[in-house]
Parts: C-alpha cells; sequence; structure tokens
C-alpha cells in the first residue's frame, strides 16, 4: 500500500487532544491542501473561519452542543458554504438555486476531507463537529457571516492524546452496486450488525450494545434539525 492509503484507512475520530499547538507552516500546509480539492465549474463556493479567539471558541463548543473539544482543540474551523463573495464579484448573480446549495455543500466537503486527510498524515488528528448546526443561526451572528454563506460544520485538529480503534464502516458489498441499484442483502446486513455491537462493547467496555442498524433506527426515527431548511432559506439559498 502507498502511504497516501494507510493513512485514509487508518482515520479515526480523535476527541481528545494534547496541550500543543500546530505551526503556522502546518496550517498552511492544511489548508493549502484544501485548496487543490476539486471545485464544480472551478466556482469555488467555500470560505473557512479559523477561530483562534477563546470566548468564541467557548460559545462554539457551547452552540454545537457542549463539545469540549471544540475549545480544547489546538486549531478549530468552520467550513461554510459561500456564494458571498461570487456577489461581490457580480452584483446582479442569479442566486438561491438548490443546485448552487448542493455545489456548495460538495465542494465544502471535498476540501475538509482534504484538510483532514493532510492532516493526519502529518500525525494529527482530528473530528468534525456537525454539531454546529445545531444553533446556525447563533454561530452565522458571532462569526458574523454575510447573507448567502452558511456554516456546515466544524473541523477540531491537533495532536491526538488518545487512540481509538478504526471504526469498522459497511462493507464494499453493501455499498457499491453493479449496473444497476441492488436490494440490501440481510445475512451480510446482519454480520456487519455484530461486527459494530463488538466494536460499541468493546469500545466503551461492555456499557454500550448497539448495532448499526439500532444505531439508524434511533437516528432516522425522529426528525432532525427542523429548522435548518429556514435557516438556510433566510441566507437567500435553496430559495427556489
Amino acid at each position: 500500500m502507498t502511504p497516501v492509503v494507510e493513512t485514509l484507512l487508518a482515520h479515526r475520530s480523535i476527541r481528545k487532544f494534547e496541550d500543543k499547538p500546530l505551526t503556522e507552516e502546518q496550517v498552511a500546509v492544511i489548508i493549502d491542501c484544501a485548496r487543490a480539492a476539486s471545485s464544480s465549474s472551478f466556482i469555488q463556493c467555500t470560505s473557512i473561519i479559523r477561530v483562534v479567539d477563546k470566548e468564541k471558541r467557548r460559545l462554539l463548543a457551547e452552540y454545537a452542543g457542549n463539545q469540549a473539544y471544540v475549545a480544547d482543540a489546538a486549531e478549530f474551523f468552520v467550513w461554510c458554504l459561500d456564494f458571498n463573495r461570487h456577489l461581490q464579484i457580480k452584483p446582479d448573480a442569479q442566486l438561491g438555486f438548490t443546485e448552487q446549495t448542493l455545489i456548495g455543500a460538495i465542494d465544502t466537503a471535498l476540501m475538509a476531507q482534504n484538510a483532514l486527510a493532510a492532516a493526519e498524515s502529518m500525525g494529527l488528528g482530528g473530528v468534525y463537529i456537525g454539531g454546529i448546526r445545531n444553533n446556525p443561526d447563533k454561530v452565522s451572528a458571532l462569526l458574523n457571516l454575510p447573507d448567502y454563506v452558511a456554516p456546515l460544520f466544524g473541523l477540531c485538529l491537533g495532536y491526538p492524546a488518545q487512540d481509538p480503534e478504526v471504526k469498522p464502516r459497511l462493507p464494499a458489498s453493501l455499498i457499491v452496486h453493479t449496473d444497476e441499484y441492488q436490494a440490501v442483502d440481510k445475512e451480510e446486513l446482519a454480520e456487519y450488525d455484530e461486527i459494530v455491537r463488538h466494536y460499541y462493547r468493546t469500545r466503551t467496555g461492555g456499557t454500550k450494545e448497539m448495532t448499526w442498524s439500532e444505531q439508524i433506527d434511533g437516528t432516522l426515527g425522529k426528525e432532525a434539525r427542523p429548522f435548518m431548511k429556514a435557516f438556510i432559506e433566510s441566507k437567500g439559498l435553496s430559495t427556489k
């Protein structure tokens, strides 16, 4: 295997970090790797807010569901879909289309994945923070985000102070389809469920035993962030 493949396959979410800063050179390289990601039609509709102010970090940790590592990590970035920059270039730009929102979300995710992979290749670790969307209005106000800019997620980065196992992903046989969509193989799903149950049992010392299917039942059995549609529209996005 190549070093790139080894880095990608060794990915774990890191939520405990050493009290050690990243160098400005490290941060610059991580950002450069993010900038190198693919961009649909070269629109480049992402902005990154590097949050260094301790009080803003504290508030973002609170807004994200009291996730302490948002405040404690060496670096924290908020990844934003951004069409405001384009509006400054072309004031009569035709914005608000749902396709643009999709492009912004996809481009931003690609950039962030590049950033984390680069960081991990340097011996760093990180975790994405979807909890930023728990209070998108407060995050937007705190970071002074204008119209056509929406915070999508955060990313903590730093030197790992823990060594968790690699979380077992769905096997390729359940996610790769040939020529057409195929029904889920129940036997393979049951095997994967037992792998996940064992992972949680081992990781938590027996305090959590849950299959992937049980987790999905709990997650998708309730409404998730019902305010997001109105917030996105309030930013001028996905209005048509």
